[in-house]
């Protein structure tokens, strides 16, 4: 039987607003704008039947999905959803030594080079790694048929690329918005296939924004 993954991203925080680098060392919260995304996600797809629903260990994360704790739903938090660490870069305002760092980071992430990091922080290679053991424990290893997956903008890149086997190279055909959606259909040999892509359709007009930091 095929399952099917929705796979969505965080809500706004005030470092989105910012433009503040966050990263998994940064546990930032929702802020009002990211609220109001997070209850129009809900009411658009709360009378989805959704077996299971998982989120990261960062608050962001949690509280864009808590919303269908109202209907009974338990939501399972797993640190290999967090988003990349960013290391020396966490928690900071863009400057033109960290736009020269990223840089040089894509390009080797660009040419192959996986295990490229930023001081401090986390390459791809690590990122896909952990991402990975959350796959093949709770999508391709149980029986659930419809999943819900709340996590973070690289990490979803990363995601995808696993579920599609698609080389890392490929992340930033990925493009996220805050509450924005991916629906991914498993067949039983676990060969997925893309249904939706960064979806926003369930945004009012008002609470969309390209924010993606």
């Amino acid at each position: 039987m095929k399952k099917l993954v929705y796979i969505v991203r965080h809500g706004q925080t005030e470092y989105n607003l910012l433009k503040k680098v966050q990263g998994s060392g940064v546990d930032s919260s929702l802020n009002d704008f990211g609220e109001r995304q997070a209850q129009a996600f809900f009411e658009a797809y709360k009378a989805e039947s959704f077996d299971k629903i998982y989120a990261s260990k960062l608050q962001r994360s949690y509280q864009s999905v808590k919303q269908f704790e109202k209907l009974g739903y338990e939501i399972q938090r797993f640190e290999e959803l967090n988003e990349i660490s960013w290391g020396i870069h966490e928690g900071k305002s863009p400057s033109i030594k960290m736009k020269q760092n990223w840089t040089i980071l894509q390009n080797a992430w660009d040419s192959g080079d996986y295990t490229a990091k930023i001081e401090g922080g986390e390459s791809a290679n690590d990122l896909a790694e952990r991402l990975w053991e959350f796959v093949k424990s709770e999508i391709y290893g149980n029986s659930f048929n419809k999943i819900l997956v709340c996590s973070h903008g690289r990490s979803i890149r990363a995601l995808m690329c696993t579920l599609l086997n698609l080389p890392l190279s490929d992340m930033n055909k990925f493009e996220h918005h805050n509450l924005n959606l991916y629906l991914v259909e498993i067949d039983s040999n676990n060969k997925a296939r893309l249904l939706k892509e960064n979806c926003i359709e369930h945004l009012p007009k008002e609470l969309i924004k390209d924010l993606s930091h």
